[in-house]
């Protein structure tokens, strides 16, 4: 019998409750999952703090403090490359092969379902605390955002001085004013 593979693309800037509970979901109805990892080629600026390898990390560590088979999942970086028309093309060529793909993106929607592909909305988590942007805010007004994140990020962003490089790329600097 053939598993079933699909894909889901975010920049987990940074990897949060949020993204883990739409992979757990996931998990429950297809075999294997590719996370693809956002915009792979950018890191340090305030929207996009964190390298490739740094959210690889944060998500492999949280998938096996929660006990996620390994086997059942392939993390791969994926870099931009700003041509639409080629780009499920370049997604295709970097993965395995997949035939579901998770998305609220309303262009990754589009681009796939033009190639054919079943298209999936993932469902989302309490969205007003569990996103990537309210946790950089949390993070810059030194506010809680432990609480909204697995424990494997919070261990990654104290590695890496995260909160210290979030704090100085969220200045503005004299000749941005």
């Amino acid at each position: 019998m053939q598993k079933s593979r699909a894909i889901l693309i975010g920049r987990m800037q940074p990897v949060h409750n949020g993204h883990m509970q739409v992979i757990n979901k996931i998990l429950e109805e297809v075999d294997e999952l590719i996370i693809g990892i956002g915009s792979a080629q950018i890191s340090h600026e305030k929207k996009d703090p964190f390298t490739a390898g740094e959210r690889i990390v944060m998500i492999s560590q949280a998938l096996a403090d929660a006990n996620v088979d390994p086997s059942r999942y392939y993390i791969i970086p994926m870099q931009d490359i700003n041509f639409n028309a080629i780009w499920v093309s370049h997604v295709k060529m970097l993965t395995p092969p997949f035939s579901i793909v998770y998305t609220g993106n309303s262009l990754v929607k589009q681009l796939f379902k033009e190639e054919g592909f079943e298209v999936r909305q993932p469902p989302l988590y309490d969205r007003l605390h569990l996103s990537g942007t309210e946790v950089r805010r949390r993070i810059i007004n030194d506010e809680n955002w432990q609480e909204l994140v697995p424990n494997a990020t919070v261990d990654v962003m104290s590695e890496i001085e995260g909160v210290e490089r979030m704090k100085n790329l969220s200045i503005k600097e004299i000749s941005d004013i």
